[in-house]
């Protein structure tokens, strides 16, 4: 069997396949979810999917005879993009998985699960009970559950275009980059009813990533949609990562907009169709995203990085809408949850009412240059924090998530690792020259 406590992280399942993650041991995890959310939330049914990876449909339909194993009647949607998964889980109220790993490379796969309404399962919301009682597999309970099929594309289309008027659209040309992932599957079947004039770059379903790695957080995988965008003056390029959940923009100058310039541009248009919303941004974001909800009357509220908080606090608040510098996007009438898709029609729809290009909606909103994130291995991330925190006493200070220190003029996060002796670092100011210089001193302090 498979290796259990390397692959359970702190919000999914993730390892190398078959080394780490087998179908022995999704087999495992299947009863272990069943189990639990029968006993926690008194389910009946769950859904299970795959992406694009070799080993997915082997590892879901070993996931899935865990689960009827206890019971549990299971809903096989097949081929999906992660926001598929939290809609079929939050349309169909049950809690779901879905066999992927994202951005990593071929060699891995992985598993993302759900609660019912698309509800995050962490490591602290009830992951941490699926591992342990994973650890064996679970003996039957009962009569076994019952297997059925249901393909949930064109549902999920429909309602990934209620999000905005398609009426209002003018024709845009769009390039997409779907890296071989997902982003093929789901792309085609909402962009049909729109429009634009589409061109998909590696279109093809390939879990082996034959043409590049499905992480555009990463400048290298975005040169091919960069050089695209140019040679056929499309007015917007769209870069997905491998489930689909992700969305980077490139506008028509091939310049990138950041995620947190995205969750700005976003929150304008949501504020724009509720007036006085709650807008959530996790506290690595831009100053920009605060800034501009409350200039339009919204109210702005900080939160941790990670999608299992953000979730939390839009469903406490009723945020309207959430944003991660990341690349995640959360709706609240996407069950709370994060959708790459929903995302960029929404940006294509802010294009059409302003009648305007990308550059120029963002235009408005570059008001500081950021560092990026840059980690750095550190003997004792504790130590370490303490020290900086120190050297800063005088400026304003807060331990939301790590350590923030806003000094004004700039302001810095440093964040430990999950899974690594690191600490990242993300830094804002003025200007791409103040940025380096304040990198220079933390660093500084940081080595002590």
């Amino acid at each position: 069997m498979g290796d259990i406590d390397a692959i359970f992280k702190a919000y999914d399942i993730r390892g190398l396949a078959p080394e780490e993650l087998d179908a022995e041991l999704s087999r495992n995890i299947g009863a272990a979810f069943a189990r639990f959310v029968a006993d926690e939330d008194g389910a009946e049914t769950i859904v299970v999917g795959h992406d694009m990876r070799p080993t997915g449909p082997e590892f879901a339909g070993a996931f899935s005879a865990g689960a009827m194993s206890q019971g549990v009647n299971v809903v096989d949607v097949g081929l999906i993009s992660t926001d598929m998964l939290y809609f079929a889980s939050g349309s169909m109220d049950v809690p779901g998985a879905v066999f992927t790993a994202s951005h990593n490379p071929a060699e891995y796969n992985g598993i993302k699960l759900c609660r019912r309404e698309a509800a995050p399962l962490g490591s602290e919301s009830g992951l941490e009970d699926v591992k342990e009682m994973a650890r064996e597999l679970l003996p039957p309970t009962g009569s076994p559950g019952e297997l059925s099929a249901r393909n949930i594309l064109d549902d999920f289309a429909r309602h990934v275009l209620s999000f905005i008027d398609v009426e209002d659209l003018r024709p845009l040309k769009v390039v997409a980059d779907t890296a071989n992932g997902m982003g093929g599957l789901v792309v085609p079947a909402v962009f049909a009813h729109l429009p634009f004039d589409v061109e998909i770059l590696y279109e093809e379903l390939d879990g082996t990533f034959p043409n590049h790695p499905a992480d555009p957080l990463q400048e290298a995988n975005l040169v091919d949609l960069k050089a695209r965008v140019l040679e056929v003056g499309a007015d917007i390029g769209l870069a997905f990562d491998g489930d689909a959940d992700r969305v980077f923009l490139v506008d028509g100058d091939a310049v990138g907009v950041s995620g947190s310039l995205t969750t700005a541009l976003v929150a304008q248009q949501v504020i724009e169709r509720e007036p006085g919303a709650t807008v959530l941004h996790n506290l690595i974001c831009s100053k920009v995203v605060p800034e501009l909800v409350a200039e339009l009357g919204g109210t702005p509220l900080r939160t941790r990085v990670g999608h299992s908080f953000i979730k939390a606090v839009m469903k406490k608040t009723g945020a309207a809408f959430g944003g991660e510098h990341s690349g995640h996007y959360y709706f609240r009438d996407n069950y709370r949850a994060d959708s790459g898709l929903i995302t960029a029609v929404v940006v294509l729809a802010a294009m059409s009412r302003a009648d305007a290009s990308l550059a120029e909606l963002v235009a408005p909103l570059r008001r500081y240059r950021a560092s990026g994130e840059l980690n750095t291995k550190v003997d004792s991330t504790d130590v370490v924090i303490e020290r900086v925190s120190a050297v800063y006493a005088d400026a304003e200070q807060d331990r939301l998530d790590g350590l923030t220190v806003d000094l004004g003029e700039w302001w810095f996060n440093l964040r430990a690792s999950n899974t690594e002796p690191l600490l990242r670092l993300n830094l804002e100011a003025a200007s791409t020259e103040e940025v380096d210089r304040r990198v220079v001193e933390v660093r500084g302090h940081m080595a002590g």
